[in-house]
């Protein structure tokens, strides 16, 4: 029974810290969710200048960004990378943790599509 006990009160944590990394329940000032379903959520983010956010997780993902930026990312174990955006620019970027940090006096916008399983197999269709 005390085995169980553990087990249970393990699982609750786990649940707890992955529901908890989510950006829209962390920090949902800067993240909305545009549209969702089965295969992909599509957030709009907005940071206003110099604001940041706690760390989070995000999966695969492709963002399209909709202002310039220049943000820095905290990462896990305390590294940090700099990146810059232009309006227009669109990228794939891997699933992982970050802590965004706006570096500009100006607000940045973009809209992440996040990828939440792989594409079912199919037949190709013939014409």
């Amino acid at each position: 029974m005390r085995r169980f006990v553990l087990l249970v009160a393990g699982l609750v944590l786990f649940a707890a810290t992955a529901f908890s990394q989510d950006p829209v329940k962390v920090d949902p000032q800067h993240y909305k969710v545009e549209s969702e379903n089965a295969r992909v959520r599509v957030l709009r983010i907005h940071y206003g200048p110099h604001e940041k956010s706690p760390m989070h997780y995000h999966p695969d993902s492709v963002a399209v960004f909709l202002s310039d930026g220049h943000v820095r990312f905290g990462l896990p174990g305390g590294k940090t990378d700099e990146q810059t955006f232009k309006t227009g620019d669109a990228r794939y970027t891997p699933a992982g943790k970050h802590a965004p940090e706006n570096l500009g006096d100006q607000p940045f916008e973009l809209i992440l599509v996040e990828l939440k399983s792989k594409p079912p197999a199919t037949k190709p269709s013939t014409p």
